[in-house]
C-alpha cells in the first residue's frame, strides 16, 4: 500500500466528557517522528526517565485504574499542602501565647501521606497523639479504691492526690505560670495545691477590679475611654479647637485647659475649662447629702444609680452657675454640658489660670477690697440667687483682674434644704477665719457675718448656742413641711431668699 492511515475509534473519557478522535495521518509521519526520538535518546548523556503519562485515548475501553492513582496522587499532593499552609496559620495565630487553638480539625490527612512524609515534616505539636506529652494519673474507680489485699489503694493515697492536684493545675487561668508539673512528676499536697487555688481565684479578682476601675472610672489627672471618647468629639464638633491639659485636680474633679471653637452661633470663648467629674466615688462620698434633699433634684436621685448620679451632679453646677450668672455675680460662663463633662469660660490668661485667694498676694488694700466683695457676693447669692454656696472658703475662690470670683458651686443649694442654714454657718466661718488671719480689721465675726449675710437676728456669742438655735430653725421648717407641705420660710420681696417667719407657731 503507498499510504497506510492509521484511525483510532472514539473512546469514553473516565473524567465523563467525550474526546475527539485526533485527525488521522500518514504512515510516513509516523516513521519520521519515531525515527526522531530514537535519535534523541541516541545523543542524551543520561537516561530519560519513562514517560508515565497515561494516553487516555489508547487506553482500552473501561480501564480507567491508571487514572484513578493519577487523581489520588493530586489530590494528596494538594493535602499536603493545605496541611502546611495550615501549619503556618495555626503558628502565626498561637504565636507565643501560653493557650494555643489547634487547627487539628481542618487538616486533610491523607491515608497514603504516612507511606513517604519524613520525620522532620511532621509537627507533635499539631497532632493528635503527642508521643512527648506525659500521661495524666489515671483516675479512681467509682468504687474508690483499686487492687485487693494488702496491695489495696484508696482514692485518698498520697502519691495519686499528689499527681492528681498537680494536673489539675492545668485548670488555672493562663496567666498563671505552672510550669510542665506533670512531667516532673510533682506531687502536691492538698494544702498547697489549695492555697495555690486561693490565690489564682484572689489575683484574678484583683485584677479584674483594676481593669473595672481603669476602665471605667477617672483617675488623678487621667480620663477613663467614654470620657475620652466624648472630649474627642467635642473637638471634632468644632466646638473645642484642642485640649491642652490638666490644669487643676480636687476630690470631685479634673479640670483641663482647651482652646474655644464655636458652637451652633454661640459664641465660644477663646479659652475654655473642662470640668471632668470624677465617676469614683471614693474621694466625695458625702455627695447625696447635698442633693438628695434639694427639690429640684429629689425626684430624680433616688431613681439613679451611681453612676448617673455623677452626671445629676454636673448638671446642678450648670444650673447653679446659670443662676449666678444672671444676679451678676462673678463665675465662669457656662458653654455646653455632655453628661458629665462642663464646658465653661477659662478665668485667666494666655494658658495661666487666675491663683486661688489663698495663695494671690494681695495688699492691705487689696486683701480690705477682697473682703468687702465676698460679703457682698454672699449677700447677694443668699438674697438675689437664693443659694448657699455651702462649700465657700478661700481655696473655691478665684483673683483674677482685681476682682473676686466664685468657683464650684455643684453643692450649692438652696436656703430651705434642711441643712442650708448649717451650711451657710459654715461658709461664713471659713470667711471670717481666712479674712481675720489675713489682718483686715474691719472683717466680721462669724455670728455677725451669718446675720448680715442671712437677715436672721440670732443673739448669741457662743458657737454652740449660735448652732443649736440654727438647728432649732431647721427643725421647725422641717415638721412644719411635713404636716402641711409648706416652708415657713416666706418670701420678703420677688426674688429674694426665704425669711424665717417667727410668728409662726408650732401646732
Amino acid at each position: 500500500m503507498d499510504q497506510l492511515e492509521v484511525t483510532t475509534k472514539e473512546t469514553k473519557s473516565p473524567w465523563g466528557a467525550p474526546v475527539l478522535a485526533p485527525a488521522p495521518c500518514s504512515l510516513a509521519d509516523v516513521m519520521s517522528e519515531q525515527l526522531a526520538r530514537q535519535l534523541h535518546e541516541e545523543g542524551s548523556p543520561f537516561p530519560e526517565i519513562p514517560d508515565t503519562d497515561l494516553d487516555l485515548t489508547c487506553a482500552p475501553e473501561g480501564d480507567t485504574s491508571s487514572d484513578l492513582m493519577l487523581a489520588q496522587m493530586l489530590q494528596m499532593e494538594f493535602d499536603r499542602e493545605f496541611d502546611t499552609q495550615l501549619r503556618r496559620e495555626e503558628k502565626k495565630f498561637n504565636g507565643d501565647s501560653k493557650v494555643s487553638i489547634s487547627f487539628e480539625n481542618y487538616r486533610m490527612v491523607h491515608p497514603y501521606e504516612d507511606s513517604d512524609s519524613s520525620e522532620d515534616e511532621v509537627d507533635w505539636q499539631d497532632t493528635r497523639h503527642d508521643p512527648y506529652r506525659a500521661d495524666k494519673p489515671t483516675t479512681t474507680p467509682k468504687k474508690g479504691f483499686v487492687g485487693k489485699g494488702k496491695n489495696i489503694t484508696t482514692k485518698h493515697d498520697e502519691d495519686i492526690c499528689g499527681r492528681k492536684n498537680t494536673a489539675r493545675m492545668d485548670n488555672f487561668a493562663p496567666e498563671v505560670q505552672v510550669g510542665d508539673g506533670i512531667g516532673m512528676d510533682l506531687k502536691l499536697s492538698n494544702q498547697v495545691y489549695n492555697a495555690l487555688k486561693r490565690h489564682c481565684h484572689t489575683e484574678q479578682r484583683r485584677s479584674a477590679r483594676l481593669h473595672e476601675k481603669k476602665e471605667h472610672s477617672t483617675a488623678e489627672q487621667a480620663v477613663d475611654p467614654r470620657t475620652r471618647l466624648l472630649m474627642y468629639k467635642m473637638v471634632n464638633a468644632g466646638i473645642l479647637e484642642n485640649i491642652n491639659g490638666c490644669i487643676s485636680t480636687g476630690k470631685e474633679s479634673v479640670v483641663f485647659h482647651a482652646n474655644g471653637g464655636s458652637f451652633e452661633e454661640k459664641i465660644v470663648p477663646e479659652e475654655c475649662v473642662l470640668k471632668v467629674f470624677k465617676t469614683t466615688l471614693n474621694e466625695f462620698k458625702n455627695r447625696d447629702k447635698y442633693i438628695k434633699d434639694d427639690y429640684r433634684f429629689k425626684d430624680r436621685f433616688s431613681k439613679l444609680n451611681p453612676r448617673k448620679i455623677i452626671r445629676l451632679w454636673a448638671e446642678k453646677e450648670m444650673h447653679n452657675l446659670t443662676r449666678i450668672k444672671k444676679s451678676g455675680i462673678p463665675c465662669p460662663e457656662v458653654v455646653i454640658l455632655k453628661k458629665h463633662i462642663l464646658v465653661m469660660s477659662f478665668i485667666g490668661k494666655d494658658h495661666v489660670p487666675a491663683p486661688k485667694l489663698k495663695d494671690a498676694i494681695l495688699s492691705s488694700e487689696d486683701m480690705k477690697k477682697a473682703y468687702y466683695q465676698v460679703l457682698n457676693m454672699m449677700q447677694r447669692l443668699y438674697q438675689d440667687c437664693n443659694l448657699v454656696h455651702a462649700d465657700l472658703s478661700e481655696y473655691n475662690m478665684l483673683w483674677h483682674d482685681r476682682q473676686v470670683w466664685f468657683i464650684d458651686v455643684s453643692q450649692s443649694i438652696e436656703p430651705t434644704h434642711p441643712h442650708g442654714l448649717e451650711f451657710l454657718f459654715r461658709d461664713c466661718r471659713n470667711v471670717a477665719t481666712f479674712f481675720q488671719k489675713a489682718g483686715v480689721a474691719e472683717a466680721l465675726s462669724v455670728f455677725e457675718l451669718f446675720n448680715t449675710v442671712s437677715g436672721l437676728q440670732i443673739n448669741s456669742n457662743n458657737e454652740a448656742d449660735f448652732l443649736a438655735q440654727i438647728e432649732a430653725l431647721e427643725k421647725r421648717n422641717e415638721d412644719h413641711v411635713q404636716k402641711s407641705g409648706k416652708k415657713i420660710f416666706m418670701d420678703t420681696s420677688e426674688g429674694s431668699p426665704p425669711q424665717l417667719n417667727t410668728d409662726d407657731d408650732d401646732d
